[in-house]
């Protein structure tokens, strides 16, 4: 089928009307760019869905999927298990900060949160306090599309139409426009005193009921917004005095992002879960991974005489394809030096920076933010889906976000590519705000 009609697929977050009168098709992808199926290269400023981390394409990658599939095309995993899936859990391990040595594996970001919010309560419930049942998350926040992901999250789009089941409640956002504007890393102004908000919230709760924390330590599809100094901090301190659990989504910010393998690891401070996807195999299959803590998986262990300990899991868990595409990734991230290429102190980044702030001044440029590969630009009106769409006719891919576009380049990124992105989105906010 050459042409087929675009009238069965129901596509995921998308105004499926108008796509289907105006269709963007992707047909190929290489390096830092798509191609088109009217054969035009567009420059991806975004990482596909901020997963392609190491770029499209990659041979090594392909090569491993290929021979996998010919090996072992598939192994149930309830019960039975496959040597590539240990080999795997033993890299993630090592490659992980502190005690995060246990390896859980989903199929994807979403999948990752659902289980990492299930091993909170396991863990309470194993050590005698089952009344932990409470979830905080945070406005703004994003932790996927399943219930319990929708829940903990902070996007009213995503839950007023299904409702909210779990029980949490809400840190607020950490965006100050008046102080931190502009801001160039890490926000300076007011990290304590939002931290500190948690303080209040496990007053009105009690830490008794209160089962996980769990933020993205860079919000991503809630508007890019890095936190402010000290805030990660300060969010570990309150947990640890209330015998509370601290769960990062990493699911963007994993692999490279910020200049080391985690986040976590870049800002110094040790989560007791930690939810990966996306750049775990950099998009060329679905997977993600839960590390727990080697303090959550014991206490689940050790309260289980025999049988099954956790009573989760999925008919894709540790997919062999999924784990090949994952060892094949880790491989070209550590020999081509991808981890370390997002050093936000380091030459790239700094010239990403520095071209991005050149737009402030801008007719409707309110802020503009960043931290090493990640970065937005926001508006003074909803401008994001119109400024994508004149960008991607201009031969660029962005990310709208409303107010906002975001951009989550492949950590292959070369100073070309910034000058590239700089020029298109200065011609096309001119136009949209003339």
């Amino acid at each position: 089928m050459n042409n087929p009609s675009l009238n069965t697929h129901w596509m995921p977050f998308t105004p499926n009307k108008g796509f289907k009168a105006s269709p963007r098709m992707l047909t190929g992808a290489k390096g830092m760019h798509w191609i088109t199926d009217d054969n035009r290269q567009v420059l991806d400023m975004t990482a596909g869905l901020w997963c392609c981390n190491a770029g499209h394409g990659n041979p090594h990658i392909a090569e491993a999927i290929a021979r996998q599939a010919r090996e072992l095309d598939y192994a149930p995993c309830f019960g039975f298990g496959h040597p590539l899936a240990f080999e795997l859990s033993e890299r993630l391990a090592h490659l992980a900060p502190g005690n995060l040595n246990r390896v859980f594996y989903t199929n994807s970001g979403s999948e990752s949160v659902e289980t990492a919010l299930k091993m909170a309560l396991a863990y309470h419930h194993a050590r005698g306090e089952a009344g932990r049942q409470l979830f905080i998350g945070r406005e703004r926040g994003y932790h996927g599309v399943n219930f319990g992901g929708i829940a903990v999250g902070g996007i009213t789009n995503n839950y007023k139409a299904f409702g909210q089941w779990l029980p949490t409640d809400h840190l607020s956002h950490t965006q100050d426009l008046r102080r931190n504007a502009f801001s160039r890393g890490l926000p300076l102004h007011g990290g304590i005193d939002m931290a500190n908000e948690l303080e209040k919230l496990i007053r009105l709760h009690d830490a008794s009921r209160i089962a996980a924390v769990i933020i993205e330590p860079i919000s991503g599809a809630g508007g890019v917004l890095p936190p402010p100094v000290g805030y990660l901090q300060r969010i570990r301190e309150i947990c640890d005095q209330h015998g509370i659990l601290l769960i990062f989504d990493e699911v963007i910010c994993g692999f490279g992002r910020t200049g080391e393998a985690f986040a976590s690891q870049t800002f110094q401070v040790q989560p007791d879960i930690m939810t990966t996807a996306k750049g775990l195999t950099n998009g060329a299959a679905p997977m993600g991974a839960v590390l727990a803590g080697d303090h959550v998986y014991d206490a689940v262990m050790e309260a289980s005489a025999s049988g099954v300990e956790f009573f989760h899991g999925y008919t894709y868990s540790a997919h062999p394809l999924a784990c090949a595409a994952a060892m094949a990734t880790l491989d070209v991230y550590e020999q081509d030096g991808l981890y370390q290429r997002g050093d936000a102190d380091g030459e790239i980044s700094q010239y990403f920076e520095r071209g991005l702030h050149s737009l402030k001044g801008l007719p409707g440029v309110i802020d503009i933010r960043n931290y090493s590969l990640i970065a937005a630009v926001e508006f003074d009106a909803p401008a994001g889906t119109d400024i994508q769409a004149m960008a991607w006719e201009q031969g660029l891919m962005l990310r709208s976000l409303g107010n906002a576009i975001a951009m989550s380049p492949p950590l292959i990124l070369e100073k070309e590519h910034v000058d590239q992105t700089v020029g298109i989105l200065e011609r096309c906010i001119r136009q949209h705000f003339k």
